[in-house]
């Protein structure tokens, strides 16, 4: 809801697409900036109290937005200001709620659902949330959102405090804080998967997810819509993100998510390109799931492998590059997006943004052998590829001479 009001507010008093772009930008730079630091400090602290505090300071940020929205006297640059700051909350907020979600998965063979099983929620909420703010906006203003937003996280606090978590292990011992972060980045840069798994993340996150900061300008300017019919277009994407991460709930096993991972980031390509060229609300409407579905898999796939294969003690820095990936990029994406629409149009853009996407997944594509060699041997170390394990176990007994 929020996000939704925000892009229609920014875009009624302005008018401007650069400055959809600009607000894109504050939002999400943080994660790239602070990211990496955040990473160390994230595996130093305890993560359950560290996003109590997070959740804390987004709530009021949101009530500050609909204090000012309300009265009427909110401006562009207070967006940008207020925008910033939930960025340095996300900074923090979103490795740490990566990292704790193993903490509450006591299975490993079990992360992977739980995992699509989070994407799942936030998607309902991308579902419902948007079709909510579009009609709010249209009988009051965009302020009402905001407050609502604020009230929901006393929902959140409260679900958080009434957690009983048990204790993780012992921290190692701390060194300086950059000598934390080069090793965490030697790790990620020393494995050929993690590496090329968050480098498809970002080249997603910078070229294909700031679509949705042009949808006002789609809605207003090509589907000559308002705030109800970018309502619905959110929503549309929101229900394809729903389905794509119930469906990655459903699988039984992390096996073949390198190749969905591909598969999904063409999906998503081909989809942009579609609403891009797309004139009619109908048409669009039938698309954008397709945008939601291949965006959802690809991201979520992407996680599931990375909490998967990366150790316990640096998984607070891999997740925040992760959060630099797929926050961090977008920003980038965004302003580029806004200068480039500015000059060619939004549905241009949209496409050609498309046409990246689908670059992207061919090289992903290309690079799975490789990737699989890499994976394998840790899967099967964690006895996910059980039968390949009692292959080598028979092979090996079948070698042995018997005794006589």
């Amino acid at each position: 809801m929020t996000r939704l009001a925000t892009a229609w507010l920014v875009y009624r008093l302005t008018g401007s697409e650069v400055l959809l772009g600009v607000i894109g930008f504050a939002s999400q730079i943080p994660a790239f900036v602070l990211g990496p630091i955040a990473g160390v400090w994230v595996d130093r602290w305890d993560r359950h109290r560290t996003l109590i505090v997070t959740q804390v300071l987004s709530m009021l940020q949101s009530f500050a937005l609909a204090a000012l929205a309300l009265s009427n006297v909110i401006t562009v640059n207070e967006l940008i200001a207020l925008a910033l700051f939930q960025g340095v909350i996300n900074a923090f907020d979103m490795p740490v709620r990566q990292s704790f979600v193993i903490r509450m998965v006591e299975n490993r063979d079990d992360l992977g659902n739980a995992i699509a099983l989070n994407s799942s929620m936030v998607n309902g909420a991308r579902l419902i949330g948007p079709a909510i703010a579009g009609a709010m906006v249209a009988a009051t203003n965009e302020g009402w959102c905001f407050f609502i937003d604020g009230v929901s996280y006393i929902a959140v606090i409260a679900s958080l405090l009434a957690m009983r978590v048990a204790a993780g292990s012992g921290a190692a011992p701390r060194r300086h804080v950059f000598q934390e972060l080069a090793e965490g980045w030697n790790y990620i840069t020393g494995s050929l998967a993690i590496r090329s798994i968050l480098v498809m993340v970002g080249l997603i996150s910078l070229a294909g997810m700031p679509y949705s900061v042009l949808m006002p300008v789609v809605v207003s300017d090509v589907l000559h819509g308002g705030p109800h019919t970018l309502g619905w277009l959110m929503a549309a994407t929101g229900a394809g993100a729903f389905a794509g991460a119930v469906s990655l709930a459903l699988r039984r096993s992390v096996l073949g998510l390198g190749r969905l991972i591909a598969l999904s980031a063409g999906v998503f390509g081909l989809a942009l390109i579609a609403f891009a060229w797309s004139r009619s609300l109908w048409v669009s409407l039938a698309v954008l799931p397709l945008v939601g579905f291949g965006m959802m898999r690809q991201m979520a796939a992407s996680n599931t492998i990375l909490q998967t294969i990366v150790s316990d003690e640096k998984r607070g820095r891999v997740m925040a590059f992760y959060s630099m990936a797929f926050l961090g990029m977008a920003p980038f994406g965004s302003l580029i997006a806004g200068y480039i629409s500015a000059r060619i149009g939004a549905p241009r853009t949209i496409a050609l943004s498309g046409v990246v996407c689908i670059a992207g997944a061919a090289w992903f594509a290309l690079r799975l052998p490789a990737l699989r060699d890499v994976i394998r041997p840790i899967y099967r170390d964690l006895g996910i590829l059980p039968e390949m394990t009692q292959g080598v176990g028979e092979a090996t007994a079948l070698q042995t001479p018997h005794a006589q």
